[in-house]
């Protein structure tokens, strides 16, 4: 791919596209690999800058090479600036020098990024005064509390908010790098990397970092597992407070009180989460019309399946398909083709059983908000 000259704001002055990876002991190897090489295979010049020249050690022991340190790196020559995530941010953001040039680079730079807690970095270089960010859910609290001058919002993939972009944890690093080669190189650009790459193209920046394993802890009581394994078992199923009381053997008032206190969630909300989960799945991997769906996974109507989408993932049924289908292979088999959505790591029952026999589905009419996404194979 040629790289392209962009405007670099300064009267009569063009610089290539490049992009400045900030490191630091203790840092995150994946919030580092996985956009370099998106940047790489866009034909981006990728270089890696640290307080010093040489062997940097990142959280898990493995090590890399930066080439430059902070003095031999003049600010001023920056187009796109990442700072990265991992344990050693909280050190690397007490660094006095690290953080009045990282100042520095962001002033000249076209536009600015994090990964993960590479934001903290950014906070402390007053970078996210005034904006919409986010970090890695485990760690936005924390943020939050930290730099009350930036709103935190802990849900979304990652965040552009005036030309500083924010992403959550670790692998959403890759999403936030395709955005940016997107931004740059138009769609199918960013679409060649994820093919070569066999990424999803791409997750939107307000698609939820969160699924099914983050959001409760497991239940302690044989009781409160019981009622939870059956609403994973079968999603569709009747599970109303009453339903779920009866198999617990405890009054509904009582089942509300115990699964709340040991899951930290209500039961109505843990049976909307796994229905939107199994119908994540189905929208995946079958034809079926968003309506057999919303009826199969307990939801009645797909209007009510459309307002828990737009609540809990952000985005329509018809949109996620569009985004996390599969293509099926020649053969017509779904069962072959079918990839686990890659939506944080869910995990559930199979709901892959056909709805309808019926002609391929038609989605429901909610506006298309952005490029289709496909798990691509070569």
């Amino acid at each position: 791919m040629m790289v392209r000259q962009v405007d670099s704001g300064q009267a009569g002055e063009m610089r290539s596209q490049d992009v400045t990876f900030v490191v630091f002991d203790g840092f995150q190897i994946l919030d580092l690999t996985g956009p370099h090489e998106v940047f790489s295979k866009a034909g981006y010049r990728c270089r890696i800058v640290a307080p010093a020249a040489g062997p940097v050690r990142a959280e898990s022991g493995m090590r890399i090479q930066a080439e430059h340190d902070l003095p031999g790196l003049d600010p001023r020559g920056i187009d796109t600036l990442i700072v990265v995530g991992g344990d050693g941010v909280y050190t690397a953001r007490q660094d006095r020098a690290l953080v009045e040039w990282t100042a520095a680079a962001a002033a000249a730079a076209r536009r600015v990024a994090s990964i993960c807690s590479g934001a903290f970095l950014l906070a402390a270089a007053g970078l996210l005064n005034g904006r919409r960010v986010t970090t890695h859910w485990q760690r936005c609290e924390q943020l939050a509390r930290e730099h009350p001058e930036a709103t935190v919002d802990c849900d979304p993939i990652f965040i552009h908010d005036r030309g500083v972009w924010t992403s959550a944890g670790i692998t959403a690093g890759m999403d936030l790098a395709l955005a940016l080669v997107e931004d740059d190189h138009g769609p199918r650009s960013a679409h060649a990397i994820a093919r070569e790459l066999v990424l999803f193209l791409r997750r939107p920046g307000n698609q939820s970092q969160f699924g099914i394993p983050l959001w409760s802890v497991q239940p302690s009581s044989d009781g409160m597992r019981a009622v939870v394994e059956a609403i994973h078992a079968d999603p569709g199923a009747p599970h109303g407070i009453s339903d779920l009381a009866a198999r617990a053997r405890i009054s509904p008032r009582h089942l509300q009180r115990r699964f709340t206190g040991e899951l930290g969630i209500s039961p109505a909300a843990y049976v909307e989460r796994v229905r939107v989960e199994a119908a994540q799945r189905a929208l995946v991997e079958r034809d079926d019309p968003v309506e057999a769906v919303a009826r199969h996974c307990g939801f009645g109507t797909a209007e009510t399946l459309r307002r828990a989408f737009h609540r809990l993932v952000g985005i329509a049924p018809s949109d996620y398909r569009d985004r996390f289908r599969t293509a099926l292979p020649a053969d017509g088999s779904a069962r072959a083709a079918a990839a686990t959505t890659q939506h944080r790591g869910s995990e559930t029952s199979d709901t892959s059983a056909n709805f309808s026999s019926g002609p391929a589905a038609t989605p429901d009419n909610a506006p298309d908000t952005a490029t289709r996404t496909t798990a691509w194979e070569t």
